[in-house]
């Protein structure tokens, strides 16, 4: 097994790659990465490495505040002829929405040969989709720990109100400079804590959708999150005074996210069913016209109630006989009606993804029922692999006083179960929810769910 989690920044971005057991090749196309105190003074030395002469900075008002002014700064004192574009914000905060990259798009200056993000997940999700459509390489200078894209091969959007992964190019260029970054809202803070919580779930779901549905599975890339979520778990105290230790930790840590996800080509080894509350909360705020919180603050929220139903899922003993029971009562036009119900003007969408995907199939469940009945001894142990004492992980969360309940946020019961019974709907992705759909338990678990939410 190919150690990527002791690896060096070097080591990892390697040109040439690694070539695992796994039967991957994984690469990842960054070639210049640096995390520490006064890293931004390299930027110059970094535009240079990746052959950069005349970026686009792209950053918004609060951005350029924070870092895009000094940046633009260097840039001159370094005689990097370069254009700068702030992208407005339209709302309550910037999006990962078409409006937005259709902004970047239109003031995009055709001389410059490199595009250059100020800022964190929005601002770095754009500039890789704005750089795939205008054939530029991208960079990132961080602004803040709030999730854990940086090095990632894919994009979290908003397409037609429905939230997607658009898979294009990792940045080539990261600088995280965290003198800049401790000073991040502290609520950022706590959303980069939660989007690295979220891997206990993620690594956990990847390694049971490989035994039920055969799905690939990478050990060397989920032991690199599994060091990763150690080191910032042991830290997660120093968050809240802002340590640098601890900042340090977490910043490493979302980068290494991001290039596990590009190792493996897909968000598994980061995404679970924690995330997935989160994506049906956002896509619930945006067909009402209401605001949503930062996705890590959610998915950490979202982690919390995973762990709930992973406890419960513990004391489940299947029987062919109570699935099968539910596969015959499932009845499609009340799913879609609740689809429908669910997810608004978006549902069309999330029915196309199951006629494609089959989901609902009785043929494609009775073979995932007989790999999870032929594994469940394997499940169970994967489940105490992988996952930690869930009154030890609020605890360690909690002391950092980020929220942690679903009232914390201001989201209801009633959309708690919502996301919960949607979250195996919006994409073709194996999560828990998957899991006990295919054991006929879903319904009940979902009623547990609103009284213990």
């Amino acid at each position: 097994m190919l150690d990527f989690a002791h690896m060096s920044a070097e080591e990892l971005i390697r040109p040439e790659g690694y070539e695992c057991p796994c039967g991957k090749h994984h690469v990842t196309t960054l070639k210049y990465l640096k995390i520490g105190q006064g890293v931004l003074e390299c930027l110059p030395e970094a535009l240079t490495a990746v052959g950069a002469k005349k970026p686009m900075v792209v950053c918004d008002d609060n951005t350029y505040k924070v870092a895009g002014e000094r940046v633009a700064l260097l840039l001159q004192a370094a005689g990097i002829p370069h254009s700068l574009y702030i992208v407005p914000c339209m709302e309550d905060r910037l999006r990962p929405a078409e409006w937005e990259l259709g902004s970047i798009c239109m003031h995009f200056d055709a001389q410059c040969d490199f595009i250059l993000g100020v800022g964190s997940g929005v601002i770095n999700d754009l500039c890789k989709v704005a750089g795939h459509a205008t054939g530029r390489p991208t960079g990132i200078v961080g602004t803040a720990p709030s999730m854990d894209g940086y090095a990632s091969n894919s994009s979290s959007m908003e397409v037609n109100k429905v939230k997607t992964t658009l898979y294009n190019a990792c940045p080539v260029l990261i600088l995280c400079d965290t003198q800049i970054i401790a000073q991040a809202p502290m609520r950022m803070l706590w959303a980069g804590l939660g989007d690295m919580a979220a891997k206990y779930i993620s690594v956990c779901e990847w390694r049971i959708s490989h035994l039920v549905t055969g799905e690939y599975y990478c050990e060397s890339v989920a032991e690199m999150m599994r060091v990763s979520l150690r080191k910032i778990m042991a830290n997660a105290e120093g968050i809240q005074r802002r340590e640098p230790d601890a900042i340090q930790n977490i910043v490493e840590g979302l980068v290494m996210a991001g290039l596990a996800m590009a190792y493996a080509q897909v968000s598994r080894p980061a995404s679970g069913l924690e995330h997935y509350f989160s994506h049906v909360w956002e896509m619930q705020a945006l067909e009402r016209g209401k605001p949503y919180d930062l996705h890590g603050i959610q998915v950490g929220v979202g982690t919390v109630l995973s762990m709930k139903l992973y406890e419960k899922i513990k004391e489940i003993r299947p029987t062919r006989e109570h699935a099968r029971r539910a596969m015959e009562r499932f009845d499609a036009a009340t799913w879609e009606k609740n689809i429908r119900r669910i997810f608004g003007a978006t549902a069309p969408q999330i029915l196309a993804i199951e006629r494609q995907a089959g989901k609902n199939d009785p043929v494609k469940h009775e073979k995932r029922l007989s790999a999870i009945l032929e594994h469940w001894d394997d499940i169970q142990k994967i489940i105490r692999e992988e996952l930690p004492d869930f009154s030890w992980l609020v605890e360690t969360m909690g002391q950092t006083g980020m929220p942690l309940s679903p009232a914390d946020l201001g989201i209801s019961k009633q959309d708690v179960v919502d996301a919960f019974v949607g979250s195996r709907d919006i994409r073709d992705k194996y999560l828990s929810s998957s899991l006990l759909w295919d054991l006929g338990y879903l319904d009940e678990m979902a009623d547990w769910l609103a009284q213990n939410c």
